[in-house]
């Protein structure tokens, strides 16, 4: 438990420099509890605190855990250079709190994405050493044979990887349909494993994270959602 005068608040949750945010107070921009606060001095418990900033109702998050469903033509990065950055789809607060990409999906991958300011959480979920199963959606330009999925389960050989690298599973979805289920994360590995399988992927969606899938989060392209305790659990 912790008590945070009302700027320092504002200012934690991305709404902008101290200054602004006591400029905010003192215009009666802010209400706790239905009651317009005007003095940024005064001081609040942060656990379970919601509060209204322009009429907009805000619970204070000492981080922030957010599911994207990422759209095509989006880059990963906080500096994009050929594709409009995903960042852009967050209201402007997240950018301030330092909110960044969990990993990276390719400009033309869609799906699933997972961005914090935490950054034990960007860490824990991006090291390899933890092994958190990633599934994928991935649309081929050949059909689908019995011959490719025995490939892709057995492991095919990658340029510049040491050895063979192979889907935990790969189940057909459609005549040109798989969903195949990754650890390593390499770079471009759904894409690549299918080409040296002797294949081509047209279009590629990452469906889910651990347990925690699209499907759950009812997700539209370029929506998000705060990711709560329960649903962080299903990435462990």
């Amino acid at each position: 438990m912790s008590e945070l005068s009302l700027d320092r608040i504002l200012q934690s949750q991305g709404f902008g420099s101290r200054k602004w945010c006591r400029q905010l107070i003192s215009d009666g921009e802010v209400a706790i509890g239905g009651q317009v606060i005007t003095d940024f001095k005064s001081a609040f418990e942060t656990t379970n605190l919601s509060f209204t900033l322009f009429e907009e109702e805000w619970l204070y998050r000492e981080h922030v855990y957010i599911a994207l469903h990422k759209p095509p033509n989006m880059e990963c990065s906080r500096k994009p250079s050929h594709h409009p950055g995903v960042l852009t789809i967050l209201p402007e607060q997240f950018s301030w709190r330092d909110v960044q990409p969990v990993g990276r999906l390719d400009h033309d991958t869609t799906g699933l994405l997972l961005l914090s300011d935490d950054g034990a959480f960007i860490h824990a979920q991006s090291s390899p050493k933890r092994h958190v199963p990633k599934r994928y959606l991935a649309t081929t330009f050949d059909p689908i044979n019995e011959k490719l999925i025995a490939q892709l389960k057995n492991g095919v050989q990658l340029h510049d990887e040491p050895a063979p690298l192979a889907a935990i599973s790969c189940e057909q979805i459609g005549e040109h349909q798989c969903e195949i289920i990754l650890e390593q994360g390499k770079y471009h590995q759904v894409k690549r494993m299918l080409a040296a399988a002797g294949n081509h992927c047209t279009a590629l969606a990452r469906i889910a994270i651990g347990e925690l899938t699209l499907q759950h989060l009812e997700l539209e392209s370029g929506e998000w959602c705060f990711l709560e305790e329960s649903e962080i659990a299903l990435l462990r």
